[in-house]
């Protein structure tokens, strides 16, 4: 079979008679399918090369670009992308397809088969005054909530630790269910703690530090029910913590469609600002990189505990600096459009 896009089907008594002509045994037959686009997504390869040599992308692996090189970089899977051609089957009609499904099909890939982490994006750094200065307690936390064949991990815990900086309101608005001062919160896998003492920068008046007292009693694993909390927040310690570049990515154009797509290379007007953000010195357990398993660790695809699935970007990351490429945030937009 020659398979070739719908706009080629007016050609094909050319082709045919050029395959007669030639007094070929057994021709091939050409089948034209629909062209296939996904919202936000630039797939012409004629507007793919205009935006890789004009700059606005970081070359044709650039992650979000639909070429294969891109898709690797990051961190789809062959299974995802097999699944997601399945999903929406063969058609002979030009089709726009909304890029939440194919990030759907990866999720339903990995929720179950990746170990989930701590990541603190955002740091905001917490001192627990009642706890030990000098002490370091290993806590066992499961690698998958699903899959208990995904095991445990020993993750360390001390006097400081770092938590998301959206995780505490000082003013908290109705329903916020994490950390506020004078109320508990669970730590992930830890302890509660309470906000005693809020620190502020003197000039900007920028929160920049929480005192907090916590209750040994309340340890997760040990069946305590004396009292209940609403929320339970991820943390790092501060001094075991590895600093790493997160790279946050969206669709790439501003609207939904490449309709009106520019011809003479001017992008400026076109490519969404946010498509990409750069989170510099995120914290992350040192569990991504033990000195044993560390190198296979970072090989694989991780969930950041409530941020969503991550991969190393084995184009940036140094010696010296780990950089991560989100897959794709949590939250499944396709599972909640239908």
């Amino acid at each position: 079979y020659s398979l070739c896009s719908v706009e080629f089907k007016d050609h094909r008594p050319l082709y045919e008679w050029v395959l007669r002509e030639l007094g070929i045994d057994s021709p091939p037959r050409q089948r034209e399918f629909g062209r296939l686009s996904l919202t936000g997504v630039v797939t012409s390869k004629r507007f793919l090369r205009q935006l890789v040599e004009g700059g606005y992308v970081d070359g044709w692996d650039d992650p979000r670009l639909p070429t294969l090189r891109g898709l690797r970089r990051r961190g789809f899977t062959p299974e995802s992308i097999r699944g997601f051609i399945k999903e929406i089957g063969s058609i002979r009609t030009q089709s726009t397809v909304h890029i939440s499904l194919l990030d759907h099909c990866l999720r339903q890939e990995l929720k179950a088969s990746t170990v989930t982490v701590m990541a603190v994006l955002n740091p905001l750094k917490v001192v627990i005054t009642n706890y030990p200065d000098d002490e370091t307690e290993l806590l066992m936390i499961e690698n998958n909530s699903e899959n208990e064949e995904l095991g445990k991990r020993e993750v360390p815990f001390g006097k400081t630790i770092y938590i998301e900086r959206d995780d505490f309101e000082e003013n908290p608005p109705k329903g916020f269910h994490r950390l506020t001062p004078n109320a508990e919160v669970r730590l992930k896998g830890a302890y509660f703690i309470r906000c005693e003492e809020v620190i502020k920068d003197s000039v900007t008046g920028e929160v920049i530090e929480l005192r907090c007292t916590y209750d040994h009693t309340t340890k997760s694993g040990t069946g305590f029910n004396g009292r209940k909390v609403k929320g339970t927040i991820h943390w790092v310690s501060a001094d075991h913590a590895l600093k790493a570049d997160v790279h946050l990515y969206d669709k790439l154009l501003l609207e939904d469609s490449e309709k009106d797509t520019p011809t003479n290379g001017d992008w400026t007007e076109r490519v969404s600002p946010d498509s990409l953000i750069v989170v510099r010195d995120a914290r992350i357990e040192p569990y991504v990189a033990e000195a044993e398993h560390g190198a296979e660790i970072l090989e694989r695809r991780l969930q950041f505990f409530r941020h969503g699935y991550f991969c190393l970007d084995n184009k940036h990351t140094t010696a010296d600096r780990l950089v991560f490429n989100r897959i794709v945030p949590l939250k499944d937009s396709w599972n909640k459009k239908n």
